[in-house]
Formats: structure tokens, sequence, C-alpha cells
């Protein structure tokens, strides 16, 4: 490219999602970022952002762009940082995804590492949606299910979530507690609203739970459990929650398909930057006597 200043400026809409964002991380007007973001479409001949009311999302060709603008950022922050007789250093941003459900774990394990870094800007997102580490979304990922198959990712066991079945106690006051599964059709169930879910312990629900009887659902695991201590119905929670709660009663013994397997995700290009290797070390030294959770 013959203008890294207009790459840049692209990665930090990308990564932001609005003009202003970018330009108070650049230090510019923002008429500048929407000159460069304009340029290098020109120069590419692409559509790299769809504009809209709140912002601009990236295209297809905007989240390559990304990609290879945040693996480029990284390189340049170690290079400079060797220039500088310093060698890497552990600083800037560090962007964690997780799924819902373990902030109380995660959170002080990330609250460590500040202190000892605090040069660091951790972005801790729990969004729904897979985050793509190929194109830059994230340095490293928490995800359940299976382990991760992509060919350019580096994929290490982080422990195992278990899961228990559990009611309000207002709600068993009003409808009892099923005897077993034969008893679930006349029970209320509460659920993920999204079929294609990767929790083993949504799909053991659907297989064993009749549609009808499934009567709340949700997209996300906060307003789950809301609704289970609403009385709303029985549904999932993590066992050292449930367990914990005087509010709530266990519905049946843990099956062990219902537990998921946790994993720690980071793409094969930022794997072995001082940043992330130091954080994997934190999170792995705070966790090595979990297994279970």
């Amino acid at each position: 490219m013959e203008n890294w200043d207009e790459v840049r400026t692209a990665f930090q809409v990308a990564r932001l999602g609005t003009v202003s964002g970018a330009a108070e991380v650049l230090g510019v007007h923002h008429a500048t970022v929407i000159r460069h973001v304009d340029a290098l479409e020109k120069r590419l001949g692409t559509k790299l952002f769809q504009r809209h009311a709140r912002g601009y999302t990236a295209t297809e060709a905007g989240r390559d762009l990304l990609s290879v603008a945040q693996a480029t950022e990284e390189q340049f922050g170690q290079l400079v940082s060797r220039i500088k007789g310093q060698g890497e250093t552990v600083a800037g941003e560090l962007v964690i995804t997780s799924i819902t459900g373990i902030a109380d774990l995660l959170v002080p394990v990330m609250a460590a590492f500040q202190t000892a870094h605090p040069e660091v800007i951790i972005r801790f997102l729990t969004d729904m949606r897979l985050f793509r580490l190929d194109y830059g979304e994230a340095h490293v990922a928490i995800r359940a299910g299976n382990a991760p198959q992509e060919p350019d990712n580096v994929v290490q066991p982080l422990m195992t979530m278990r899961w228990g079945l559990f009611a309000a106690r207002s709600y068993v006051d009003k409808y009892g507690l099923p005897k077993g599964p034969e008893d679930f059709a006349s029970h209320r169930f509460i659920s993920s609203d999204n079929s294609d879910s990767r929790a083993p312990f949504y799909r053991w629900l659907w297989q064993h739970v009749p549609q009808g009887s499934i009567q709340f659902r949700v997209t996300e695991g906060a307003a789950g459990e809301a609704a289970l201590l609403a009385g709303l119905g029985i549904g999932f929670l993590p066992l050292r929650v449930g367990a914990n709660n005087p509010e709530v009663v266990q519905v049946m013994e843990p099956l062990p398909e219902w537990h998921s397997q946790l994993w720690i995700v980071t793409h094969v290009d930022l794997h072995r930057t001082l940043k992330v290797q130091s954080f994997l070390n934190q999170l792995k030294a705070a966790t090595a006597g979990w297994q279970l959770c």
C-alpha cells in the first residue's frame, strides 16, 4: 500500500464501527477519517464498509483488511519495542471473548493481569456471536463444546463446566417437581431461543422436553437465570451457581452429557506474542486447580 495511514485509519473504523471513535483514537478530525476511507476504497476499487445510521460495518473485503492490519499493527509494535532496546512489551489492547456465564471466574484473572501490566487495555466481549480470530476480532477466545477445528487456530483445553437442572422454590411451591423425564410434559421449561445452540445441556433438553413445554426462551444466559429465579420455569444453571443459591432446588442429579468442555483459542499469528503468552500463562496458572467448575 502506498499510504499506511489510510490502512491504519480504515482498521480503526472497522474495529470501532464509527468515524468518531476512529478519529478519537487516531487523534485526527473526523473529516480526515472519512477522506482516508474514501481514498482507500477508491484505490482498491471496492467498498470496505456499509454505511448506516449507527456507523460503519465492514464488508467481507473490510474484514480481510482488518485481519491483515491487526497482525501488521502488532508486528509494528513489536518492532518499535525492539528498536528502542526494550524488547517486546506487554501493552496496548488485549481483546478477550468468552461464552456468557463465567465472568465471575475470568474477571479476577484479568484484574490480576492488568495489575501486573498496567499499560494493557482489556476489552472483554461476551457477545453471543462467534468472533473471527482470523479477522483479528480478538486475541484470545474462550469457547465451549467440541474442540474448534479452524486450521489456523491454536486450541488448548481450559476446564470442564458442570451444569445442573434447577427450579426456583416459588416454582416448586406452585407446580411441584417432575419425578423424571416422563413428567416433563406437565411442566414449564426455560431454554435458549437458538435451536442451533452448541450447549450440550440445551441439546439434551430439546430431545427430552416437548416443544410446547419450553415456554420461556432467551438469547443469553443472564436472562435465563433471571427467568429461573423469577419462577417462570425449570432451567439450567452452572452447578457452582445453583448449589450456592438457597432460592433454587435441584430438579435431578446432573448428567455427564450436560457438562461442556471449555477451550482457549488463539490465532497462530498472535499466539506467540509476548502479550498473548503472558495472559495465557496467567490464565492457566489461575485455573490449574479448577478442572471442574
